[in-house]
């Protein structure tokens, strides 16, 4: 099991942070539900912990079957009509707790403790694991503006050295810019991943982080390089729009699956019957072990 975390700085308030990432989700939801796929809310409400109080649930479905890799498609077509990972998440902000799980696949488990402070990435223990988790803890600190997305998503206007907000004032930063903005917060994310499968295991936990930090550098950048849209806002404002958002999402998810149970013989007859599955859990490994050797265009 890798255990990583995650420090992710913005130039931004821990309670600025909190309408920014709202916001971001919803948004980036919907943009990614344009073709009948994304992600589908199946509950948004609120709900308690004794030692966290009030809080926020979600559950999704998040819908991927055509952004896996070719093998990833083979596999999934022999199995099911569509592929989804389910998430869910407890909100007792600046506290976060989600879970996701695959809808074929129980050996795979992925959990996320999170926590946002005012500071640069500092605290040691920010998220109180334990000596054991310590001891196998990876730290990455996640660069915003310097790392690099990958090519597919790039957008100049996304470019935070580039980028300068209206609103704000801030922005166009540059190296060693979290020592010297103000204000400075830290999304601290602790992950561990589970994928037990003989032979695939540690080459697709690796993927997965891999794509995980791709995912929460793009994440954070747009959500510092839309500030101008959400600045300013309440928890209430922005709840309004997560939920006009959402339902729009759903509505293209939903028909999204429609389609795809629909062509279910058609997929079926062209996913090549004949081949054996030892056949695509090879090519399975190669393509991990190219990816990993890979470097990849980016910015």
């Amino acid at each position: 099991m890798l255990l990583k975390e995650y420090r992710i700085c913005m130039p931004l308030t821990v309670e600025e942070y909190q309408i920014g990432q709202l916001y971001m989700i919803a948004k980036h939801s919907e943009e990614q539900s344009q073709k009948g796929e994304g992600v589908q809310v199946l509950k948004n409400e609120d709900c308690y912990d004794p030692m966290h109080g009030k809080g926020r649930f979600t559950e999704k479905r998040i819908y991927l079957s055509s952004r896996l890799p070719l093998w990833g498609q083979k596999v999934i077509a022999r199995l099911c009509n569509y592929f989804y990972v389910t998430e869910k998440a407890w909100n007792f902000y600046p506290f976060t707790i989600t879970e996701y799980s695959c809808s074929f696949l129980d050996k795979f488990s992925l959990y996320i403790l999170s926590r946002y402070e005012d500071n640069s990435g500092t605290t040691h223990n920010c998220l109180g694991l334990s000596q054991e988790d310590l001891k196998e803890r990876e730290v990455d600190h996640v660069d915003i503006v310097l790392d690099e997305v990958p090519e597919k998503y790039y957008k100049e206007d996304e470019d935070l050295r580039k980028f300068k907000s209206k609103k704000t004032n801030r922005g166009q930063l540059e190296d060693g810019w979290k020592e010297n903005t103000k204000p400075v917060m830290c999304s601290y994310k602790a992950i561990k991943m589970k994928f037990e499968v003989w032979g695939f295991q540690t080459r697709v936990e690796s993927f997965a982080h891999r794509a995980i930090r791709d995912i929460l550098v793009l994440g954070h950048r747009q959500a510092f390089a839309w500030i101008d849209e959400w600045y300013g806002m309440t928890i209430a404002e922005v709840r309004e729009i997560e939920g006009k958002l959402q339902a729009r999402t759903n509505d293209k998810v939903s028909a999204g699956i429609e389609r795809s149970e629909s062509q279910q013989s058609v997929s079926s007859n062209n996913n090549g019957g004949d081949e054996e599955e030892e056949d695509i859990f090879e090519d399975a490994l190669e393509e991990l072990d190219e990816m990993s050797g890979a470097s990849g265009t980016s910015r």
